[in-house]
């Protein structure tokens, strides 16, 4: 099945300006990019779909993914924890939200149930349920005895065996990520960021089980002791590192081809904007956010500025700031951040791909390239905050198939 989509400019992923064109798709790949009218009329397609002047782009990959954090814009939770059943529900309907709004991948950052992420990512590639391709993880782990995090649980306590053990569990279950909580979390446990929640013998530990089974590690880091334990441990993303002095930075770029980077602001926004009942005070978070924003806002662009790969990815599925807002990232790596739109858009297409681990093959349109497409009615080229209206997005191509389907008389044979 070939399928033109013509009519159209198109934003490649790279950061570099759209250009008009028109892209044939044969199966789950990209066959071609045409840039010349005459090529383009001379295709032969099944299919040949009218872009009516939008913007094709690559799909989108969030960074930073806890599908297990129940609310969405479909559904607000208004407690953290759910009973099993209803975790794998939310979970299967949260996936699905953010392939509506325009994310084909995503990569977990921790789940709040055991086995529900791998069984997901199981169902979705085997194209059971609609999503997003998946890196699924497990339990967030957070060392058992410390106080300062209680979203994560430990099975299999402390030292550098049982790390070893719990690395070998993830494995065998067929998680992809494993998530390690090393900082605390002050929005939780005010000046709790500050703490160290592993041992250097337990990280060792982690980081070369973990390189032995093939697995990956992302690393929750606040402070300059838990950025260099991740980085020593082999940690492939880190998240947050809102206090890295010049050595911690000096550190990341040191690893900026092998590491990413995930400040995720979406939360931190998003707390602050929020306005609880007041029997709900959430004053600690704020003061958090408000903290760790205006450290980020010197860090992201310095950090970026020397190389390292930052990518969106803002700790979704809160009631405050439920799964598919993901897009407003975009905006805050423009707005707080300093990127241009197109920036902020190949932060979330082409490095997204290099996070999954296709980046020779995902997160650009380019010949021979997965057809994971979006075609977008507007440029986000000129306001990324279109992308926050699904209603814009009028076509959502996940491996060359269709999730969600451009209007019928767009489409002509």
């Amino acid at each position: 099945m070939r399928k033109l989509i013509h009519n159209i400019a198109i934003f490649d992923g790279t950061g570099a300006a759209p250009v008009a064109g028109a892209v044939l798709v044969e199966g789950s790949r990209i066959a071609a990019v045409l840039h010349d009218e005459f090529a383009i009329a001379a295709i032969a397609a099944d299919e040949r779909i009218d872009g009516q002047g939008g913007t094709l782009m690559p799909g989108m990959v969030d960074a930073h993914t806890h599908l297990t954090w129940g609310s969405s814009v479909e559904k607000i939770y208004h407690q953290f924890i759910l009973p099993p059943e209803e975790l794998k529900v939310a979970a299967w309907r949260n996936a699905r939200v953010l392939l509506d709004h325009g994310f084909t991948s995503l990569y977990s950052a921790g789940a709040l149930g055991d086995g529900i992420e791998t069984d997901l990512a199981r169902a979705l590639a085997a194209g059971e349920t609609p999503g997003p391709r998946l890196i699924p993880s497990t339990l967030e782990r957070s060392p058992e005895g410390e106080e300062g995090v209680e979203t994560g649980d430990v099975f299999n306590g402390r030292g550098p065996e049982a790390m070893r053990a719990f690395i070998a569990y993830c494995a065998a279950e067929g998680v992809k990520s494993v998530k390690l909580v090393i900082s605390g979390e002050d929005a939780l446990k005010p000046g709790s960021a500050q703490d160290i929640l592993y041992t250097d013998a337990e990280m060792q530990a982690a980081g070369e089980a973990a390189k032995d089974a093939g697995l990956w590690i992302a690393a929750h880091a606040y402070t300059p002791r838990a950025i260099d334990l991740a980085l020593e441990a082999g940690v492939r993303i880190l998240y947050h590192c809102s206090f890295a002095d010049a050595a911690a930075i000096d550190a990341m770029v040191a690893q900026r081809d092998r590491i990413f980077y995930a400040p995720g602001p979406g939360v931190s926004i998003a707390a602050l904007e929020a306005t609880p009942p007041p029997h709900i005070d959430m004053g600690a978070m704020k003061a958090s956010a408000a903290q760790r924003m205006e450290l980020e806002g010197k860090l992201v662009p310095e950090l970026r500025r020397r190389g390292v790969r930052v990518l969106i990815g803002g700790d979704y599925g809160f009631p405050f700031n439920p799964h598919g807002r993901n897009a407003r990232d975009l905006e805050h790596f423009v707005t707080h951040f300093g990127f241009t739109p197109a920036e902020a858009l190949s932060a979330a297409t082409m490095l997204g791909g290099q996070l999954m681990g296709q980046g020779d093959e995902l997160g650009l349109v380019r010949e021979g390239y997965i057809a994971d497409l979006l075609l977008i009615d507007g440029d986000p080229t000129r306001d990324v905050t279109i992308l926050q209206n699904p209603d814009t997005i009028t076509m959502i191509m996940q491996g060359g198939r269709m999730h969600k389907a451009p209007t019928p008389q767009s489409v002509a044979a």
